[in-house]
């Protein structure tokens, strides 16, 4: 009778772990990189950041939210964390700490850009002071000009790309990463709940930072792209709608045209849009990624999707995880793959993954020189 039990229990374990979700077949690199196990007293990490910097080498940021998983309004003790990776994602570095106030003034949502001219790292978050200045969001920048070695001390540009009356508003920049034009503009998006998203940017390599009208709705979260042809495109978060807002404009930001994109269906959560290849860049095609939680109502079935043609369409994607799995953060790595940072299983884990644009494409993509 206890060997009958005992076998029981061992196939019951096993069907209930062969039910659960995996990791898609011909994704060849799966990393756990930060989980609450890594250090003690921490709650839990968020809300990811992936870039790779003009070396090749990967940056990983995210938050380290310590006394609970609650966002910056709500939580007293939040730093920004990174890890490196110099081999394509192979490997990475111990966790450092590269944002870390005292308790009682937090940092989140952390977002990049990397300058293609100087080689500068721009690394955006989101700070509150909860003891001294509870439910006002300051906008801050910090610099890497060694690919994420070391940065500057913190510079506060709320003042630039933010109005005076937005004081006391719900404010923050959209944590993943913001973009540099092909004229050297780096743009970046800032959520506004009371006065609508914006744009702002730099026209001096991060100089100075300045905001951009008029306001862009249906949007929160949201990521921007230079299309091949000079236009804008937004893409954009929309809470309840169970699908992606797409915004264009073609005259640098001062019109918009917005429409609701029905292949895009998303339960109301940040996503990721970079560019893959530019014929500006040598190649003969263009293509542009996009990653979010493929479901209109649940965070749920990461998904990576190509366009060929500037967004206009999207293929059906390659889920990468069937589970739980919510914000993510993609890049290109220097051997061609396709990195991505996502959270998993309701933020137990933030997990890197790689694959090939083969695997992508099931083959039907070859990538095409000039």
């Amino acid at each position: 009778m206890i060997k009958k039990t005992a076998l029981f229990l061992l196939v019951s374990v096993w069907h209930v772990h062969a039910e659960q979700p995996q990791i898609a077949a011909g994704v060849t690199t799966y990393q756990d990189l930060f989980n609450s196990t890594m250090r003690a007293g921490v709650a839990c990490y968020r809300i990811p950041s992936l870039i790779t910097a003009v070396n090749g080498d990967l940056l990983a940021v995210m938050d380290e939210r310590v006394p609970s998983c609650l966002d910056l309004h709500r939580n007293d003790d939040i730093n920004i964390v990174m890890r490196r990776s110099c081999d394509d994602g192979v490997t990475w570095s111990e966790m450092v700490s590269i944002v870390n106030y005292p308790v009682g003034m937090s940092a989140s949502d952390a977002s990049m850009i990397v300058d293609r001219i100087a080689g500068t790292i721009f690394l955006f978050y989101n700070f509150m002071d909860l003891r001294k200045e509870p439910g006002a969001y300051y906008l801050h920048v910090i610099k890497s000009s060694d690919n994420g070695l070391s940065w500057s001390q913190a510079q506060d540009i709320t003042s630039q790309i933010t109005r005076p009356e937005w004081r006391n508003d719900f404010k923050f920049i959209t944590s993943g990463r913001g973009v540099q034009t092909r004229s050297g503009l780096l743009l970046h998006t800032l959520v506004n709940l009371q006065n609508g998203l914006h744009l702002f940017g730099s026209c001096d390599l991060g100089n100075s930072w300045f905001l951009l009208e008029p306001p862009i709705e249906p949007a929160d979260e949201s990521k921007v792209m230079e299309l091949a042809d000079g236009r804008w495109m937004i893409n954009s978060r929309v809470n309840g709608s169970g699908l992606r807002a797409v915004h264009l404009s073609p005259d640098g930001g001062k019109k918009w045209a917005c429409r609701a994109e029905s292949t895009l269906i998303d339960p109301g959560c940040n996503a990721s849009l970079i560019r893959y290849t530019a014929i500006a860049d040598g190649f003969a095609k263009n293509r542009l990624l996009f990653s979010n939680a493929k479901s209109a109502t649940n965070r749920e079935n990461m998904t990576v999707r190509i366009s060929y043609d500037e967004g206009a369409t999207w293929s059906a994607g390659k889920t990468i995880y069937a589970g739980a799995s919510a914000y993510s953060s993609l890049t290109v790595l220097q051997n061609g793959d396709i990195g991505l940072l996502f959270e998993k299983d309701d933020y137990k884990e933030n997990v890197f993954v790689r694959f090939s644009l083969a695997w992508l494409t099931d083959g039907a993509d070859k990538l095409e020189m000039r």
